[in-house]
This record gives C-alpha cells, structure tokens and sequence, in this order.
C-alpha cells in the first residue's frame, strides 16, 4: 500500500509539473504569441543600451541579466496617465519588494526635461525602491527606439513613426531573464495589473 500511495503521489508531482502555465513569446508589433524560440540568436530581444538611473549611474543591457524586468515609459510632469501608471509599478513594486528577481524600469520619453535630478526627486515622491525600480533617462532617439522597435509600445502597425512624433502608451511590457519580450499589459487596468503579477511569478517557476 505505502508503495502504491509513493507511486501515485508521484504520478501526480510529475502531472502537476507537467501542467505548469507557460507565457509566451512575442517578436511583433502585433503581439502575435509564439510558444517556442527557434532560434535563439536570432530570436527578438531588447537591444544593448546606455541609459541613466535616478542615482546618475549607467544603466545598460547588462543589468537586466539574470533579471525578470517590467518596462514602461512615462514622464515626469504628466497631467494625465502616467500618474496611474506609476501608482500600478508602486503596486508591483510592492509585491516584489523583496524579491532580487525581480526589476521595473520607467523610462522617461521627456529626457531633456527629466534629467537625474528631476527623476531623484519624482521617485522621492513617489516612494521609489532604486534597488527595485529604476528610473531612466538619456538619448531620446535611444529610448524611442528602444521604445517603438524593441518594446513595440505606442506602434501602430504598419506606421513608420519618428522621434518628432511623440510616444505616450500605458503598456507595461514583461521581460524574460533573455530580454525576451513575454506579456504585454494595461499599466491603468486593476485587472491587467494583477494579471502581470501572476505572470511574474510563472516566469519565476520557468
């Protein structure tokens, strides 16, 4: 009997294990799912980058590695969304506040007006975990590229759009510790804020 209850017990470890949610990935603008990576080199990944933290530290490519990150792109002095967008990051912040895993990154579309200095004090008023959360500045044609063909936030499809033209999106974009793109969510929708934290905690398991 006991042998029976070992094999059974583990018949459904491994059937759990089995049926372990998985994300998927995405390499367009459109946000069409794929399951699996072909190939790996050639596979859609955020790009090596130079930006700067509210600390006026470098912030690259590199220290995502190792990293589940969540990125946004916001301003400053925004009347309008960004305000909710940032109390939704506070609200993963909070969930994650521990955890070394996991990292936010808000990157300012403004970086001639949000400067280290502007950002210091934004996240001072916003309780700004920097050890968790890392306001970014720098190139503006940098960050909206990264923005636009990388992150694919605020991109129509089919619609070639420059620097001149302004990126304002409340998407937040979920990050693989590959710099995989692997959600996409409502940084103003309660539902699809939870969604995320769920979706943080499968790649977590992965």
């Amino acid at each position: 009997m006991n042998y029976y209850l070992f094999t059974l017990s583990f018949i459904l470890i491994v059937s759990c294990k089995e049926k372990q949610p998985q994300l998927p990935y995405y390499d367009t603008a459109d946000f069409t799912p794929k399951w699996e990576i072909s190939n790996e080199k050639t596979f859609h990944k955020i790009r090596p980058f130079k930006l700067i933290n509210q600390e006026n530290q470098m912030f690259t490519e590199k220290d995502m590695e190792g990293k589940i990150c969540v990125a946004d792109f916001f301003f400053t002095t925004c009347p309008g969304i960004c305000p909710k967008m940032t109390k939704s990051m506070a609200d993963v912040q909070k969930e994650f506040i521990i955890d070394n895993e996991i990292m936010l990154l808000s990157h300012s579309v403004t970086p001639e007006k949000d400067n280290v200095a502007v950002l210091k004090k934004y996240a001072k008023e916003k309780n700004v975990n920097f050890k968790r959360w890392k306001l970014l500045t720098g190139n503006k044609a940098e960050i909206y590229e990264l923005g636009r063909k990388y992150y694919f936030v605020g991109e129509d499809e089919g619609i070639e759009k420059g620097n001149d033209i302004f990126l304002h999106t409340e998407n937040f974009i979920l990050i693989d510790k590959q710099r995989h793109i692997r959600g996409i969510y409502n940084g103003l929708d309660l539902n699809s804020i939870r969604n995320l934290i769920r979706d943080i905690k499968i790649l977590k398991a992965e």
